[in-house]
């Protein structure tokens, strides 16, 4: 199963009493973790036929259905653009640097210099390209909606393109599969569309949908910009959360049940079940208890799979922003943008171990909106203002209670 991360990330691991012990090593820092980044991996878009002098955009989230089919879901592509020679703004004072950088060849070319989420279009229709081009971009020259949802496999060929519904997508913002599902239908999140798209495993069809598509609501039929969702073997859960301030629960053929929460007072909310902005959200399996990331208010909320509270627990204070989370194996993983580091704690919210670095160098990251993991215990992320995906592969020395781990192997 896939491990999720919340607008943080969160995942569960094997259960420690109260503290990781780590190998100590003379000199040295540890900043990917147990893993080694992939160089190069996957390959890039300019490499498809046709497709030559563009590349990767925002990518909102990426999902290991395997070790060799991988699902990227992307805001359509950039322009492949050289970094630009740094130079000095010499108007400005002349110690000021364009792109901002070091007199070092090997950190000026590490260092992100383009904001790919900021680059992107923010959402497919007339009202949002209409902002963007108000803006000065053209559309189909500074950015294209195209090849929104890309599959590569374990070596990072691109190998599947689903380019028949790049039209129909608005923004497309999560991607799934129900590890209970035989079947391995696809889920895909739109929360501009205030939809959620299961479409056949090759994409050629929808199967089905949850939610009104274009029309936002707050009832059982409809959502407003949903962002995550999460499954137990009976049930679907969905964080509709950047405009409602609920969970919604479906049964596991996607028939409404329930929903809890309501929207919070800004700033510091910390009522129990009161949400600004729900973004991550996963299941323990074991318990069935529903863990959600709380995003304005930098928390984390638990409640059993009925909507009833359990425990909370902050992130930490500013600039700790959480994004995205998994739980597995008795842990829960949170990815953390504002400190750039990948937390984690055990189920009760005891912290016990964190790992990551900011660039643009193989192993840096920026923005990541989405993990995922596959039964060869290969890590994947995706990073929006990046602009790429990454994949770690465990070190051979590793030890295995600091890896983020697959929960449920597919049927």
């Amino acid at each position: 199963m896939n491990l999720r991360l919340l607008p943080m990330t969160v995942v569960a691991l094997t259960s420690l009493a109260t503290s990781v012990t780590v190998a100590q090593s003379r000199g040295g820092q540890d900043p990917f973790g147990p893993y080694e980044p992939v160089a190069d991996w996957p390959k890039d878009i300019s490499t498809m036929p046709g497709n030559e002098g563009w590349t990767w955009g925002a990518i909102q989230s990426i999902f290991a259905e395997s070790a060799d089919r991988i699902f990227i879901l992307q805001r359509g592509v950039l322009p492949k653009i050289e970094r630009p020679e740094t130079r000095l703004l010499q108007e400005q004072g002349t110690l000021l640097q364009f792109p901002v950088g070091r007199n070092y060849a090997w950190r000026d070319n590490t260092m992100p210099w383009r904001d790919g989420t900021a680059a992107s279009p923010d959402h497919n229709n007339d009202h949002g390209w209409g902002i963007w081009e108000g803006a000065g971009y053209r559309r189909g020259v500074d950015a294209k909606w195209q090849h929104c949802l890309v599959v590569v496999d374990g070596e990072g060929n691109i190998v599947e393109t689903w380019d028949q519904w790049d039209e129909m997508f608005v923004k497309p913002h999560a991607i799934h599969v129900n590890p209970y599902d035989p079947e391995k239908h696809i889920w895909v999140v739109d929360d501009f569309a205030h939809a959620i798209y299961k479409f056949s495993n090759d994409g050629s069809e929808i199967v089905q949908t949850l939610g009104v598509p274009n029309e936002p609501g707050d009832d059982e039929h409809h959502f407003a910009r949903p962002t995550f969702m999460a499954f137990l073997p009976d049930a679907i859960f969905v964080a509709d959360g950047y405009v409602n301030s609920r969970v919604v629960k479906f049964d596991a053929e996607g028939n409404y049940l329930m929903e809890w929460g309501q929207e919070g007072v800004l700033p510091n909310e910390m009522r129990p079940g009161y949400f600004n902005s729900l973004h991550g959200i996963d299941v323990d399996p074991a318990s069935g208890r529903v863990y959600i990331s709380d995003r304005q208010n930098n928390r984390m909320q638990v409640f059993t799979a009925d909507g009833e509270f359990v425990t909370q627990w902050p992130f930490g204070e500013p600039p700790s922003d959480s994004q995205y989370l998994i739980v597995a194996h008795d842990a829960v993983w949170v990815m953390d943008a504002g400190t750039t580091k990948l937390l984690k704690y055990d189920l009760d919210g005891n912290f016990l171990y964190s790992w990551g670095t900011w660039g643009r160098f193989a192993g840096g990251m920026w923005g990541v909106h989405g993990m995922s993991v596959d039964e060869a215990g290969n890590f994947y992320i995706a990073e929006v203002n990046n602009g790429r995906v990454q994949k770690f592969r465990p070190r051979a020395d590793a030890d295995p209670d600091l890896l983020v781990t697959r929960v449920h192997p597919f049927n």
